[in-house]
């Protein structure tokens, strides 16, 4: 049997499937739907199109706020947070307003609602989108029967740099992987669009380039060249919202070339309206056009208003100068009424195709019904289990025998805080419903093993005393094998949690060394936001699980890789640096004009009174070398895969050709198990020095044991474009190589030729 994945038939063909268009303004523009924006419009005062662009925070619904919503003062409100607050909301907008005009309610809603999915870093790592999707359907379903109808979610920013807290957020290093997985999420939001009482607004942020942030610090400037913008950090973007109709954008925190996001007229207007045809709405992130005076590019809040405005900016989220200042622009001819017309008729639109106008409220039963039910629950078990990367497996100690573990001890702060398991984002997951590895283990194996639970430290950052590292020792020399579970608090990763250490935390290095000291097995689990520098770590354990904070279902998901009911499938969705030293750093990168050869003299090495020039002059660190730790797309599983037989159809492409790769891959172990594969390629000689590689396309393969398959990739040499050195986008004709394999750093590269 053949199985084919095509680039085409994973993605554009999922996209048409799920009612996504390549011309979402053909799919969505309705002329009677414009007629009613237009009407509506002309009978709107000043002040009432001002107060379309205004968006509000609220936890409850004081007098206050109902008197802003009666007088039409404000478009969006921020976090309400029942079905009850929401309807009460859109009372006093629908019914007590003069022109009845229905709020949108938006929370955070990043990788679930109630059902907490595992963080976007560790989706990406499950490389299945078709799951991805769900996670993100099953948070819509959710948080509409309360009444919100539009989150802040894709970040679909590129991230290489772990120090950058925000990584957790996002999908990593890869323009490929993060589009594809950004496209999933929008389509999980928004379900069947328009009509659908489910659709929740996705809203593409942050436009664009903040996870290339200076020195890994939040909110810091970026300086990325047009080229390498359209190259690597926009792809994402243009995916979601010209061909997946996200109906919203967010503008980021950062300057770029010293032109912030919100004030960046060539980024809002040229490239997402004109060249993109996008017509749905775009958003400040909070208080990001007040922070225009802090970024030194506005004089004040009427001149922060005035540049947000001109700059295609529709809605304000939390500065308030648009609804302070904007009319006295007007009126001072600094902007036109016509601007303010445009950004309402996109605000309008966006209600109405959310059908907030026929149905502004919600059912306050209907949340009991879908908030972790069955399905939303098996869904983020699974994505548990399939984000979890093995990254070592020294002497196959897992998966661990149930017949042959009487005593199994647990230790490690994080194998029993419900809270630290959701990860960052998770303003609405309950710690009460987060099932942990302990309480699973309980559940699951609590009557055949007697499961000891000595957790030593009390959160990540806690320190132990050598007295208490040492009884742990001797407690784990009691017991048949030690889990040991650590990493990151929650409040450790996401927004303004960024870090200069990417070591352990407290004193959980010296816990995994005391479990060592014992000489019974030791398995370990990190749960973090990032990739953090564990290399010194590996020797401190036998096996290594990474999971990235995995969620309501993380517990469960993590006992079944332990002991074998699933076998582990999760890859590195970004670089494992050696040492903070390395970073940034990608698989992706350009070759250099001294690329290393592997071979370097490190500083231990070295000589001393070595020559100048004696160590070799290419490119790499003298303490740390060149190699990261664990490279993109990498994981180990409890069976062996193997790559042969890998062909081409031809060795030479015309443009328009499409490219057939065919590979056998075969289980060569003794257990079922679900392989990666990826498809790497290269463009030798450009008119712009190209990437190393580049993820092109990937599949999951599910393999009994000693299984072999015939699989087939097909590529569009057309996904060989890049903006070259003219600033066009095209496939430039030349040499190529492709590689199939299990990780980036693997397989044997095959030449072919593009005319």
């Amino acid at each position: 049997m053949k199985l084919k994945f095509s680039l085409l038939t994973a993605l554009s063909a999922a996209l048409l499937a799920a009612g996504c268009s390549t011309s979402p303004r053909s799919s969505q523009y309705d002329p009677e739907t414009e007629k009613k924006i237009e009407n509506l419009l002309g009978q709107m005062t000043l002040e009432e199109k001002i107060g379309q662009t205004n968006q509000l925070s609220c936890y409850f619904v004081p007098e206050e706020m109902a008197q802003v919503l009666r007088s039409g003062a404000v478009g969006s409100v921020l976090n309400a947070l029942t079905p009850e607050v929401a309807n009460q909301l859109q009372r006093y907008a629908v019914e007590e307003s003069r022109l009845g005009i229905p709020i949108i309610i938006s929370r955070d809603v990043i990788h679930g609602y109630k059902t907490v999915f595992p963080i976007p870093l560790g989706q990406a790592a499950t490389f299945d989108p078709e799951l991805v999707e769900q996670g993100a359907r099953a948070a819509a379903v959710e948080a509409t029967a309360a009444g919100i109808r539009w989150t802040f979610s894709p970040m679909l920013d590129i991230a290489r740099d772990p120090r950058w807290g925000r990584i957790a957020e996002g999908s990593g290093e890869d323009p490929y992987l993060t589009t594809v997985m950004g496209a999933a999420m929008t389509r999980g939001y928004q379900g069947n669009g328009i009509g659908d009482p489910t659709c929740m607004a996705a809203c593409a942020k942050h436009f664009v380039g903040y996870g290339a942030a200076e020195g890994g610090r939040d909110y810091n400037s970026t300086n990325i060249p047009e080229r390498l913008l359209r190259n690597v950090y926009l792809p994402p973007f243009e995916e979601s919202v010209r061909n997946c109709g996200a109906m919203t954008v967010m503008t980021s925190f950062n300057d770029n070339d010293g032109v912030p996001s919100t004030a960046n007229s060539w980024l809002l207007k040229q490239v997402l309206r004109d060249e993109w045809g996008f017509d749905g709405m775009v958003v400040t992130d909070w208080n990001s056009a007040g922070e225009l005076i802090a970024h030194g590019f506005a004089a004040d809040e009427a001149d922060a208003a005035r540049l947000s405005l001109t700059a295609g900016v529709d809605m304000d989220m939390m500065s308030h100068t648009y609804f302070n200042h904007i009319a006295d622009l007007i009126r001072d001819g600094k902007v036109s009424e016509k601007q303010l017309d445009d950004a309402v008729r996109n605000i309008l639109r966006l209600k109405f195709r959310l059908g907030l106008f026929d149905n502004p409220y919600v059912d306050p039963e209907l949340s009991t019904r879908v908030n972790y039910c069955e399905e939303h629950l098996a869904a983020a078990r699974r994505c548990a289990l399939e984000s979890a990367v093995l990254l070592q497996n020294e002497n196959r100690v897992l998966p661990f025998d149930p017949s042959k573990i009487k005593r199994l001890l647990v230790t490690g702060p994080l194998a029993d805080a419900p809270y630290e398991q959701m990860g960052t984002w998770t303003f609405d997951g309950e710690a009460s419903h987060t099932v942990t590895p302990l309480a699973a283990l309980r559940e699951t194996y609590g009557d055949r093993i007697q499961i000891d639970y000595e957790p030593v430290l009390a959160y990540s950052r806690d320190t132990a005393t050598p007295a208490e590292l040492a009884a742990l020792t001797a407690r784990a020399a009691r017991a048949d094998a030690v889990l040991v579970v650590v990493g990151e608090e929650a409040i450790l990763s996401g927004e303004a949690h960024c870090l200069g250490d990417l070591n352990l935390q407290g004193s959980q290095r010296e816990l995994m060394a005391a479990a060592r000291r014992s000489g019974k097995p030791v398995a370990t689990i990190i749960m973090a936001g990032r990739p953090l520098t564990i290399a010194e770590d590996l020797k401190n354990t036998d096996a290594l699980l990474y999971a990235f904070h995995p969620g309501t279902m993380g517990g469960p998901a993590l006992v079944d890789l332990l002991f074998g009911v699933a076998s582990p499938s999760g890859k590195t969705p970004v670089t494992f640096p050696m040492v903070v030293g390395q970073i940034p750093i990608h698989y992706n990168h350009n070759m250099t004009g001294r690329p290393a050869a592997g071979t370097e003299t490190l500083l231990k090495d070295t000589p001393v009174g070595a020559g100048q020039t004696s160590l070799g002059c290419t490119s790499f660190l003298l303490d740390a070398g060149f190699h990261p730790l664990y490279p993109f797309g990498y994981g180990l599983s409890y069976t062996t895969f193997e790559y042969d037989e890998i062909a081409l159809d031809k060795q030479e492409y015309a443009a328009d050709d499409t490219i057939r790769v065919s590979f056998r891959l075969s289980n060569t172990g003794d257990r079922d198990a679900t392989e990666v594969a990826q498809l790497y390629v290269r463009d030798l000689v450009g008119s712009i020095s190209r990437p190393v590689k580049e993820l092109k396309a990937f599949a999951r393969i599910d393999l009994k044991a000693g299984e072999s398959r015939r699989v087939e990739f097909e590529l569009p040499v057309g996904q060989l474009a890049f903006w070259g050195l003219d600033m066009q986008k095209r496939v430039e004709p030349g040499a190529f190589q492709l590689w199939v394999a299990g990780d980036s750093n693997s397989g044997e590269p095959i030449p072919f030729n593009v005319k």
